[in-house]
């Protein structure tokens, strides 16, 4: 009894323990338990949504490593249903698209490396695969009779020019090759490969080479892509598929050498709707206008309804009743916020109805009647979801302002959508149209309830131009009134990317430093997207000592207020937020230690290693070579003022990072290795541009904690976050 009474006395004493200490600060693991709510979709009626869940899985192949499962769900929307998990493969599925009768879905699966379509039943049972298409097949879309389903698959150049099929007259592009001394694109003919033959035969020998993957030969002007130099060029191409006929073969439905962004079929399933190209005489990589088109359901006697010089075009979406087709346009080589425009399906440019709305808005959708358009947009630190009245053209916001709508879609009365928030990074609702009634659906991120978090200050100031900036802080998860704590200042990319609590991909990251015992401050300086066109713009020919001041002012204030330590500050930022952390250290030294992650540090070099080179021209107005443009290139890059930089540094670049070229990262870490600078250079095997977003989770995991081991070196951290 005595034994006994002392067990019980045990255990109660450990649950109040337990209950003292409450929930636990957020961990570096936790990032693996986070799923991700997407591609959702809505049958005609309303009534059931598909959607897919992102998560990590343990790698079967490798224990101590993990990979990224996406799988399909299904939801009733009626009140109080629970989603229903639909697939379950190791390959996992994607891209669902619901049969007009709500009876099947569509998705996407990998099979033997390349992704096909299949075909599943609403109420269960084994998925049948539709496609097995040598190209890979992606992007389902069915037919409003429900008998065909339409795919596009990226067909290799090489492969397009000598396919029987899809090139039967063996045609060439109207659009030269720019292979010096070939006029006329001059193809090698039928020379057999002979090292030691004709010119013909040598030509052909050097082909052999190309295929065999023994030379990259580069004429095209956009070599890179996201993780290596590509000599390949590929033309996404467009596909009809019977869906009840096993026997059938895919019809290609478009036809040259285009890109085909995206297609529809129309309402009454009679015409597709496409987005392509409009230029047949310039390489697709120097054309950068594109137009939107109507041709018949097999993709023949297409017509141009919008297309013009130096504008692309985006987000098409025709209306249910097939009246209204609502898109955006852009003008090319400029930094702009995109406008929103619809117009009769039937009119043409001169019949545009402009929807003023100063920002950037995605995801259109339109109301089953056709009386709204439906879209988020960016805007002062959320994501909202927003309807717009045809006929009024008024503006409403639906949800809240500090929350982001990742995905969504509305039919008939209803609305589902995901949305990120402080209290939960991925979760579902189901909500009436106009969003008056919401219910969660979801419980996808529960365990974050075990967790306690850090809820984000917002607050704002007028910068030097008279544009209001606002920064959120974040003070540690244990926060005692009177003590000091370290800060890290958290910078975002772009530039023209913005963060606030309705931004998902910093959700975990800082939740962690918060827990570790820093403050979290994190701003949208002059260039930031969410807060309108002059603003998008303000940081033209000054990437550095405008933003780099609105940053700074966000964390002076925030150590104005008494608990952060001015002896313990940290920065830290990628791909452009890398910039700005080295330009920030080159100018002032009031840091600790910095991180930067993916960064660029000399503009001019930049433009030759990093696919993303057109942000050179796009924000200094020119080229390298020319004199007043390499003057202003110069003035900005960070590696001008590398004798400056004294702040130990940590600097990440992923080993196939494409994006901004990772020969950035090696130059400035050798420059301040010769200066003998506290410096230390990480590389990620395998790693892109999208390494802590998307890439190996073992990397980002590895990345979060040497950062947070490097700026321990330097502030010393006391208390519970140094133990």
């Amino acid at each position: 009894m005595k034994k006994t009474s002392l067990v019980l006395l045990g255990c109660w004493a450990a649950q109040a323990a337990s209950a003292q200490q409450g929930p636990e600060p957020v961990k570096v693991t936790d990032m693996l338990k986070i799923q991700q709510v997407g591609n959702i979709t809505l049958t005609r009626d309303g009534r059931k949504a598909a959607f897919s869940v992102l998560s990590v899985e343990p790698d079967e192949k490798n224990k101590a490593d993990y990979k990224n499962v996406s799988q399909i769900y299904q939801l009733g929307t009626e009140a109080g249903a629970s989603p229903r998990q639909l697939t379950s493969a190791k390959e996992g599925a994607s891209q669902p698209a619901w049969s007009p009768d709500g009876r099947q879905l569509a998705f996407v699966r990998t099979v033997e490396e390349k992704p096909q379509v299949f075909v599943l039943a609403a109420d269960g049972g084994e998925a049948r695969q539709l496609t097995r298409f040598k190209f890979g097949a992606t992007g389902p879309k069915w037919s409003p009779d429900g008998r065909q389903v339409l795919f596009a698959a990226a067909i290799p150049l090489r492969e397009l020019l000598r396919d029987s099929v899809l090139n039967a007259t063996q045609a060439l592009p109207q659009w030269s090759f720019e292979k010096p001394g070939f006029s006329k694109n001059s193809l090698l003919g039928s020379a057999k490969p002979n090292a030691n033959g004709s010119l013909a035969e040598i030509r052909a020998y050097l082909d052999k080479d190309e295929v065999d993957k023994k030379a990259k030969v580069l004429d095209n002007l956009n070599f890179q892509d996201e993780k290596e130099v590509s000599t390949e060029q590929s033309f996404t191409q467009l596909f009809l598929l019977s869906a009840t006929d096993p026997a059938a073969k895919p019809v290609a439905v478009t036809r040259g050498f285009y890109r085909f962004a995206q297609a529809d079929f129309t309402p009454d399933g009679q015409h597709l709707l496409l987005l392509a190209a409009i230029d047949s005489l310039r390489h697709p990589d120097r054309a950068l206008e594109n137009g939107i088109y109507l041709a018949d359901r097999d993709g023949r006697h297409p017509r141009r309804l919008l297309g013009q010089d130096s504008t692309v075009y985006s987000t098409p979406k025709v209306s249910n009743s097939g009246k209204w087709l609502a898109f955006q346009q852009s003008p090319t080589w400029r930094v702009a916020v995109p406008t929103l425009a619809i117009m009769p399906l039937s009119g043409s440019a001169k019949d545009i109805i402009t929807i003023p709305f100063d920002r950037s808005k995605g995801s259109l959708a339109w109301s089953s009647d056709d009386k709204y358009l439906y879209f988020t947009a960016q805007a002062n630190g959320g994501v909202p979801l927003y309807r717009v009245n045809i006929s009024t053209r008024k503006v409403e916001k639906l949800s809240a302002a500090d929350t982001g709508i990742l995905s969504f879609d509305v039919a008939r009365d209803k609305v589902v959508y995901a949305q990120t928030g402080v209290l939960n990074p991925s979760d579902l609702y189901v909500a009436d149209a106009g969003l008056r009634k919401v219910q969660r659906a979801g419980t996808f991120n529960d365990w974050v309830k075990t967790r306690r978090l850090s809820l984000p200050e917002k607050h704002s100031f007028v910068n030097d131009k008279g544009l209001t900036v606002e920064y959120w802080v974040m003070k540690p998860t244990a926060y005692q009134a009177g003590q000091k704590y370290p800060v890290v200042l958290d910078i975002h990319g772009g530039p023209t990317a913005m963060w606030g609590p309705g931004e998902a991909s910093m959700w975990h990251e800082f939740q962690y430093f918060a827990s570790q015992g820093y403050g979290v401050v994190y701003s949208n300086p002059r260039g930031s997207g969410g807060y309108g066109q002059q603003f998008l713009r303000a940081n033209i020919q000054d990437w550095g000592t405008g933003p780099s001041r609105d940053v700074l002012t966000a964390l002076d204030k925030t150590v104005a207020e008494g608990w952060a330590d001015p002896q313990k500050l940290t920065v830290t930022g990628g791909s452009y937020a890398g910039y700005l952390v080295a330009w920030i250290i080159s100018h002032d030294h009031r840091f600790q230690a910095a991180c930067s992650q993916r960064g660029v540090y000399d503009l001019a070099t930049f433009f030759g290693e990093g696919n993303a080179w057109h942000l050179v021209p796009d924000y200094f107005g020119g080229y390298p070579w020319q004199p007043a443009v390499r003057s202003v290139l110069t003035r900005e890059s960070p590696i001008t003022y590398v004798e400056n930089i004294t702040t130990p540094y940590i600097i990440f670049h992923g080993e196939n990072d494409r994006r901004t070229g990772f020969v950035q990262g090696e130059m400035m870490y050798r420059s301040l290795k010769v200066l003998g600078r506290p410096v230390e250079y990480v590389r990620h095997p395998g790693g892109t541009h999208e390494l802590t977003r998307s890439g190996d989770n073992r990397q980002r995991i590895d990345q979060m904690l040497r950062t947070y081991e490097f700026f321990e070196r330097y502030i010393h951290t006391k208390g519970v976050a140094a133990q």
